[in-house]
């Protein structure tokens, strides 16, 4: 059966993607992660999340896949002696460097080739092998067809996993150099500020006060606004081409959105039955950027790019989440501002909606009623709700 692997940015990001069926999840650490931005993870964090996906039956992945310069490997390979202490199931990495002193210090933690370094094909996958990688995930320029060749040429030999869901970066794998020159910020250490997905002009050389907008016509603006990757309708011929691992990304995105995502690819994986139209609606309760299945038809249209400015497009607000509860009543942990006898969006682990009235008055945590609540606040529902349930307001 094949995984699915979800992105977690913090403990409760972590605790959040296996609640809503991730069988593995992947974070960074404060060092040595390509994403700088996102929460990330201590020690004391990784130790505790490694802890509570075991006893979940499920895997804890650590990313090491920044491409570090040569005083950075002794530090690099300090913390993952650490994390093989505590049981991590595997490190994502993408320097050949890495996987060699890894290798070569004895570390038996698995090893998963990261999308940054770029695999293309199974003679690449199977020259990992050789090295000790037990996983290689799969470059996101590759169709369907490209992935078939793969997969029936290594008949198993090596772990595949392919992207699935999530922010695509415009430029090939990863590697850009327009965050580095534009604000010394680099790409593949982590720091990237994604300038793609800026405003910007154009300025000819002879006019230098003049701007004109950068803007789309009908074949589409190939640099810049991507859409998001949203391969839903895939899943279920991955899996018959034997594709080990489904990825999510998002180690910055929130837990509702984590929740959203992860609960849609585990009812798909799952078999059930779920239209296109289905799937980008409970897609459409998240923040992106419009969906596309990118490569993984064949080739690059100019349906994958946004035809107006880069707004995040969606159709919900997220506000509440379950944070504990008694016999038969739930405490929710407000997000964003509610209103009594408002009608809201109830998303369970197991993917279902259903509709929820609130209360009117509200009742404060403290006993207090009122008729609003904002964020941070605590209100009772006297009603028992699902552990982990997420709330929120539909925008019709």
């Amino acid at each position: 059966m094949s995984e699915l692997l979800a992105p977690a940015g913090d403990i409760d990001k972590l605790e959040y993607a296996a609640a809503y069926g991730a069988d593995a999840v992947y974070f960074g650490m404060k060092d040595f992660s390509l994403r700088s931005y996102a929460g990330n993870f201590s020690i004391e964090d990784a130790s505790k999340g490694i802890s509570l996906l075991h006893k979940k039956g499920k895997k804890a992945y650590v990313t090491l896949n920044i491409y570090p310069n040569s005083l950075e490997y002794d530090q690099l390979i300090i913390l993952a002696k650490e994390l093989e202490e505590l049981k991590v199931d595997a490190f994502i990495v993408s320097d050949l460097g890495v996987i060699n002193e890894i290798k070569k210090t004895g570390i038996k933690t698995s090893l998963h080739v990261s999308t940054q370094a770029n695999t293309l094909s199974y003679q690449t996958a199977l020259a990992y092998k050789e090295l000790g990688v037990k996983r290689v995930n799969l470059a996101r320029e590759l169709s369907f067809d490209d992935i078939k060749v793969i997969q029936q040429a290594l008949k198993g030999s090596v772990e595949t996993e392919v992207f699935i869901h999530g922010a695509v970066c415009f430029s090939y794998s990863g590697r850009c150099a327009i965050s580095d020159y534009m604000t010394g910020r680099k790409a593949n250490r982590g720091e990237c500020t994604h300038p793609c997905r800026w405003k910007y002009n154009v300025v000819e050389e002879t006019r230098p006060n003049e701007y004109y907008p950068v803007f789309e016509d009908e074949r589409g603006l190939y640099l810049f606004n991507n859409k998001d990757l949203a391969l839903f309708p895939y899943i279920k011929p991955l899996m018959e081409l034997g594709v080990d691992s489904f990825k999510i990304e998002g180690r910055m995105k929130t837990i509702h959105y984590i929740a959203s995502v992860v609960s849609l690819y585990r009812r798909v994986m799952d078999g059930d039955t779920l239209s296109e139209k289905d799937c980008l609606a409970f897609l459409s309760r998240v923040s992106n950027r419009g969906y596309s299945y990118g490569f993984m038809k064949g080739a690059i249209t100019p349906d994958d790019y946004s035809q107006e400015e880069n707004k995040q497009r969606f159709n919900s607000i997220f506000v509440a989440n379950y944070s504990s509860s008694t016999k038969d009543t739930t405490v929710l942990r407000v997000r964003n501002k509610i209103l009594a006898g408002q009608e809201l969006e109830l998303l369970s682990p197991d993917g279902k909606i259903s509709k929820l009235i609130m209360p009117n008055p509200l009742i404060k945590k403290d006993g207090t009623t009122c008729s609003v609540v904002q964020n941070e606040d605590e209100i009772i529902l006297k009603v028992k709700l699902p552990e982990y349930c997420i709330l929120r307001k539909i925008n019709e």
